[in-house]
């Protein structure tokens, strides 16, 4: 997953009063631009390695593409790199009622609010999980490998995203570059959403012209297990919105909640017995869906896909013009939220029931 991490409105705070948590921010992220050098430059290093001056090239074709093709912003963001040493860049706090699917709130002077709090070192998001589930919430820690600053920053291509596979790294580019057509203060879905259309649209035409067969088979089964995990997931997440809004007592509410995830574990474990996978490949599975299974983990999928096929039908409804699809974004990014879904919601039924 990527997230947005409000950075500018920790640089823009300074020294005003700032918390601790600001100043991380702002600290951290000074951190991953200092260590950026210009892509040309790690590649004529003689100590860099042929295998990552080739995810570097291959990283500054995606990148050019994003702007010929895709109509994304042609600036300095992701023509430098930095090496970060750590296999994230962020890890990012979920945190949810026990009873209830709905994330808490992070607010931000700039940004607006997002449903997950950013930190730049990993004992400090632990830290904060364990204040939030001392106070009886349910917490997810996810560690990130890309953030955008919305255009704020030249953001630079990151150890933590240039060692995935290559359409990954491609799709990771689109992605980010589409944060910085447009965001939407307050509204993690319609942003995340959006970008996740554009880098998958990005992504097919991407696979037409630069992937091997072998590549689209291996894509087409990843994202053919993506499908089913988010089904179940979704499903599941379902199931206990019924738990929540129904009655009966708290402890029986609760009982009722931990029979829906066992049921989703157990669910999870027969499909993936069927994709044949190497024990690393399942290990990386059953980490994404087993590790913090709770309403704050349900929640943050959710909240990261529930609208792509309204923006996906949007983009068929333009004929794949992206700056139309744009333009027709930009003009719901206008309308009051409640308006803005109701429209979005024209264009394709969920393609999931939430």
């Amino acid at each position: 997953m990527r997230r947005l991490l409000p950075v500018a409105a920790a640089l823009l705070l300074g020294g005003c009063g700032a918390t601790a948590y600001y100043w991380q921010l702002a600290a951290g992220h000074m951190e991953v631009m200092r260590l950026a050098r210009p892509v040309e430059e790690v590649i004529a290093d003689a100590s860099t390695s042929a295998d990552l001056k080739r995810r570097l090239e291959l990283a500054a074709r995606a990148r050019a593409f994003a702007s010929r093709e895709l109509g994304l912003p042609d600036n300095g963001s992701y023509r430098k790199y930095a090496d970060l040493k750590r296999p994230h860049v962020v890890w990012n706090v979920f945190a949810a009622p026990p009873l209830a699917l709905d994330l808490r709130t992070q607010c931000f002077p700039v940004a607006g609010c997002v449903v997950y709090r950013g930190f730049f070192a990993q004992a400090d998001a632990d830290a904060y999980a364990a204040t939030l589930r001392a106070q009886g919430l349910d917490v997810f820690v996810g560690g990130v490998p890309a953030y955008s600053t919305l255009g704020w920053f030249d953001d630079p291509l990151l150890n933590t995203f240039i060692r995935h596979p290559d359409l990954e790294i491609a799709r990771f580019l689109f992605h980010e570059l589409a944060h910085q057509v447009l965001y939407v203060r307050d509204d993690t879905t319609f942003n995340e959403s959006f970008a996740v259309a554009v880098e998958e649209e990005g992504l097919k035409r991407w696979m037409r012209q630069h992937a091997s067969a072998a590549d689209r088979e291996r894509y087409a089964a990843f994202s053919e297990r993506r499908r089913a995990v988010m089904r179940l997931l979704l499903g599941a997440r379902g199931a206990l919105a019924a738990v929540y809004a129904g009655g009966g007592s708290e402890a029986a509410r609760l009982a009722a909640k931990e029979a829906v995830l066992d049921r989703l574990r157990r669910d999870y474990g027969t499909v993936a017995d069927r994709w044949g996978l190497s024990a690393p490949e399942r290990r990386a599975w059953d980490d994404w869906i087993m590790r913090d299974l709770n309403n704050a983990k349900l929640g943050s999928i959710a909240a990261y896909t529930q609208r792509v096929p309204q923006f996906a039908a949007l983009i068929d409804r333009e004929r794949g013009d992206m700056a139309a699809f744009f333009a027709a974004a930009k003009a719901l990014a206008a309308l009051p939220k409640e308006e803005r879904n109701r429209r979005l919601d024209t264009f394709a039924p969920p393609a999931l029931e939430d």
